[in-house]
């Protein structure tokens, strides 16, 4: 238990959850019998749905929804028994379409799906130790052809100045800036992901993007959000990009649309987990920063369950210490090495890493 211990520390984020509370304006003359779930399931429970008929009507059949997606039709008020192996975690919003007596009427709840897998901690070691510019508020960190690509807002520095948004082209053995474009003032740079030959970069409370060509860094287009939220991290699977807000969700986005395809909620054994930050895609997972942590967690994007934790405490340690010294972010993985790369906000050093259990 104590891997599971120091996880609880590391990423505190525990949401307690009203499972089984019915929705607002749910009717009175059909319920579900909440008394019979649970607080918390796993992927590996099933769900047993029962409709209470508290004015003894006569139904002719019930449709069962979860998360507004029709899932059977019984005769009556027969039980359901719903498997939740295939729902992503999170909530599950219940409801059920009665047919009585030539009406209809709604019930409706919910319950809360928690992940099942305990959360290995992984173990590192400094393969190599870089410079980093120490005025680069660091929010997006990624390599492409060989070259670091690196995105920044305008946080505070050590001079104390506030510092201005940028796109930049590093040499990561040196930390020299080899090319750079910066943002207006009023925009606070985050994420940054290089997908087909164009770099995507995030905005932290503008609700919108840019498309950069990742040889020229022309502006090539400048995107809304597909709703309101902020934006934080950013990464792609080679053909879908994944965002996130500050919350416990990740979207996955259609980089032709720039709409939403799909998104997870993601969970650290039964702990919700917010403030997600910068994102890199490593062999088929995403690897998240989580903020004010200085922790890495390892994260399934089939579902957002927490399969494993690098906790990057002790290398805070190893950096120029200042009265504003800020939090691990930035993420880089080299193919060609194997390697991961990691810095911080106003770091001045970028640590190459190698990662075992």
């Amino acid at each position: 238990m104590k891997n599971y211990n120091f996880l609880s520390v590391i990423l505190l984020a525990m949401t307690l959850s009203n499972c089984g509370d019915p929705k607002k304006g749910e009717n009175t003359i059909f319920n579900f019998d909440t008394s019979k779930f649970a607080a918390k399931y796993t992927p590996e429970d099933a769900l047993n749905l029962e409709i209470l008929n508290s004015e003894s009507k006569t139904v002719d059949s019930t449709i069962y929804y979860v998360n507004d997606i029709k899932v059977q039709t019984t005769k009556g008020l027969e039980k359901l028994n719903f498997e939740l192996k295939d729902q992503k975690l999170g909530y599950q919003n219940l409801k059920a379409l009665v047919y009585y007596e030539g009406q209809n009427s709604e019930a409706t709840a919910r319950i809360e799906l928690v992940s099942s897998v305990q959360p290995k901690l992984l173990k590192y070691k400094i393969v190599n130790t870089y410079p980093h510019d120490i005025e680069a508020y660091t929010q997006g960190l990624e390599f492409y052809r060989d070259t670091l690509y690196e995105g920044t807002g305008n946080g505070s520095g050590p001079t104390g100045k506030k510092g201005i948004s940028s796109l930049r082209k590093t040499d990561y053995k040196t930390g020299k800036t080899f090319k750079k474009v910066e943002l207006a003032d009023q925009y606070f740079g985050e994420g940054i992901t290089i997908l087909n030959n164009k770099v995507y970069q995030l905005t932290w409370q503008n609700n919108e993007g840019y498309i950069y060509n990742s040889d020229t860094f022309e502006k090539e287009k400048t995107f809304p959000y597909f709703k309101n939220i902020e934006g934080w991290g950013l990464t792609n699977d080679g053909s879908y990009l994944y965002q996130s807000d500050g919350t416990e969700k990740i979207w996955k986005i259609d980089p032709k649309t720039m709409k939403e395809v799909d998104y997870i909620n993601v969970y650290s054994y039964e702990s919700k987990i917010k403030s997600v930050n910068e994102l890199e895609w490593i062999d088929g997972k995403i690897y998240g920063n989580i903020y004010q942590k200085d922790a890495i967690a390892i994260i399934n994007p089939k579902n957002g369950a927490v399969e494993g934790i690098i906790n990057l405490v002790e290398l805070k340690s190893k950096i120029t210490q200042l009265p504003d010294t800020d939090v691990l972010n930035g993420i880089a993985y080299n193919p060609k090495t194997k390697t991961i790369f990691v810095t911080g906000k106003n770091w001045d050093k970028l640590f190459e890493i190698a990662i075992s259990e």
